[in-house]
């Protein structure tokens, strides 16, 4: 499947923030059609009232059995669900692809059930924003995004090249191809345990005595504890082991600077200081 004339059906399973900005990015290619899936009619009704999809459907039956490609913007357990409900409405050679957070348990329980003429690529945009829902998408959140893709021997290499030129076309610039494991084993650590660290900030603050005094630091440090809870409790629970694997290297550097403090070593303090500083520098 080539996208050099984009003139093939797509279809977004979940209609919320990066299903909804995914509708958005892809209208302005203008494939041949643009459907969605929702359980929710109102988050139908208003893609259709922006534009951005052609139809929407409660009953998935009718997209998926007409649809080239699936993008599938779902909780992960919900996911597997739905594909296990409908492996049998896809079109013969479709290509299916997610932008799920975890993605070992994903892609072995997708690929268990699949039909053999089924493509499921894993997919995971390294793009969003705290809010859920719709009313929050823009087709600017690819823009300049980083793409995680999570491609195995199962994949058809023509397919993958498909969703690569796909991924660059809604405007992500870095795209990356990594093992499933090697994904949620690094996620943990860049993404989820930022999450864990900000809600134990917040946690630990006592309103009365910080409400006042908060300045752009602890702002940006806490920034990602406004979150879809339902959903990060999933990812958090689904990727555990790399969690808490993280969790203890990250217990290991607090302890570090903990007992600078103790000992009052001000040259071990300031190292780990410059250290950091000097790190961030390189990766920001």
């Amino acid at each position: 499947m080539s996208l050099l004339d984009f003139d093939f059906n797509i279809t977004i399973v979940g209609l919320g923030l990066i299903g909804g900005s995914y509708a958005m990015a892809l209208k302005n290619l203008r494939p041949k059609n643009i459907w969605a899936v929702d359980i929710d009619q109102e988050a139908i009704d208003t893609a259709q009232q922006l534009g951005i999809i052609d139809k929407g459907y409660i009953d998935p039956k009718i997209p998926l059995k007409n649809s080239d490609i699936i993008i599938l913007c779902v909780y992960p357990n919900k996911m597997i669900q739905f594909i296990k409900e409908n492996k049998n409405y896809f079109k013969k050679g479709a290509i299916l692809t997610d932008t799920a957070g975890i993605k070992e348990k994903v892609i072995k329980e997708i690929e268990a059930v699949l039909p053999e003429d089924i493509d499921f690529i894993g997919g995971h945009p390294m793009a969003g924003r705290e809010y859920k829902g719709i009313g929050f998408a823009s087709e600017d959140i690819f823009k300049g995004a980083s793409y995680i893709l999570t491609p195995t021997q199962r994949n058809k290499a023509e397919n993958i090249v498909c969703i690569e030129e796909l991924i660059k076309k809604i405007g992500c610039k870095n795209i990356m191809k990594i093992t499933p494991k090697k994904h949620d084993e690094i996620v943990s650590y860049t993404s989820q345990l930022p999450h864990i660290i900000a809600t134990s900030l917040v946690n630990g603050a006592k309103k009365e005595d910080t409400i006042n005094f908060i300045g752009g630091s602890f702002k940006d440090a806490t920034r990602v504890a406004h979150m879809n809870t339902s959903l990060w409790t999933e990812l958090l629970i689904e990727n555990k082991n790399h969690i808490l694997d993280k969790i203890i290297v990250f217990e290991k550097e607090i302890k570090k600077i903990k007992e600078a403090l103790i000992e009052k070593n001000q040259n071990s303090l300031e190292g780990l200081f410059e250290s950091a500083k000097q790190k961030r520098e390189e990766l920001i």
